[in-house]
């Protein structure tokens, strides 16, 4: 079963080119410990929320943007194993490799997919998950 290293943070918006820029460098450092598939948004439509958001989870900043990233991994055995051996990858030294937004506020989660990746069509066709309108299937 797949794992997700999911990621939030809130970085600079003067910084976004910077950001790029280190999200490349690390995703192949990423692949080269195992990674399959990684996935890096720069927030767009981020909203504030009333009791809880990622603008407030992360604790963004006037003049920050909210990024959402995540990485996926064959199982939870290689991603452990992956994100040990990062702590010691001189490639990710902070020296030479600095993050360019607050790493104290960023949000880290590790999570096991439970969806395949192709639903059976009976989990698309519950009528829970279509909109009033939609016309229904036969």
């Amino acid at each position: 079963m797949s794992y997700v290293s999911g990621f939030v943070a809130a970085v600079p918006a003067s910084n976004k080119q910077a950001f790029i820029d280190h999200a490349r460098v690390a995703a192949e450092i990423f692949k080269d410990h195992g990674a399959l598939e990684i996935f890096e948004n720069w927030g767009v439509d981020v909203p504030d929320g009333q009791v809880t958001s990622f603008p407030m989870a992360v604790k963004c900043e006037p003049g920050e943007v909210v990024v959402f990233s995540w990485i996926k991994w064959p199982d939870k055995a290689s991603c452990d194993q992956a994100m040990a051996a990062m702590m010691d990858d001189p490639r990710m030294d902070p020296e030479t490799m600095a993050m360019p937004f607050d790493g104290q506020r960023m949000i880290l989660a590790v999570s096991r997919q439970f969806s395949p990746p192709d639903p059976p069509r009976s989990f698309h066709d519950n009528q829970c998950f279509r909109r009033p309108s939609a016309p229904q299937r036969t």
